[in-house]
């Protein structure tokens, strides 16, 4: 079980590739009956494109670690938030220049995230979606660089 757990916790976001799908905090559970690896997942948002290519890579990660049977499951319920992403995830994103989300709120007005790169809170928003619809594009006004940010949810 500890290899199967190892391995599927190595497994890459595509769309974030500075953290694990544990660190982001998909991963719900790893299982295993008998020869059979059961590893459940909770997409960031129900319509995330990433999610066929998670699941490849997770089925290829528990293969590669000997288990020929794994079914990925996706749960909806509880829903994700960025809450669950890990200290180190959120460490790995501002270390990668993308700034990580604050704590979510039912009702949040940003205004402005802090810089990646300097720690400036005088940012500004470019635009509400950066390269992929969880991120958003910003700018610092203090270091004059661009960065994206992970929309609190």
């Amino acid at each position: 079980m500890n290899a199967l757990r190892e391995a599927v916790c190595g497994v890459v976001d595509p769309e974030l590739r500075v953290v694990t799908i544990e660190e982001l905090g998909i991963l719900r559970d790893v299982r295993l009956d008998g020869d059979r690896a059961t590893v459940t997942i909770t997409p960031t948002y129900s319509g995330c494109p990433a999610m066929d290519v998670i699941r490849a890579d997770i089925e290829a990660a528990a293969r590669d670690a000997g288990y020929a049977t794994v079914e990925v499951v996706t749960k909806l319920q509880p829903a994700w938030s960025t809450d669950q992403i890990t200290e180190a995830g959120r460490e790995k994103l501002a270390a990668a220049g993308i700034a990580p989300p604050g704590p979510a709120v039912p009702v949040r007005l940003t205004l402005s995230v802090r810089c990646p790169r300097c720690g400036a809170h005088d940012t500004q928003q470019l635009s509400r979606f950066g390269s992929t619809a969880c991120k958003a594009l910003w700018r610092c006004r203090a270091c004059a660089e661009p960065f994206e940010a992970v929309k609190p949810l």
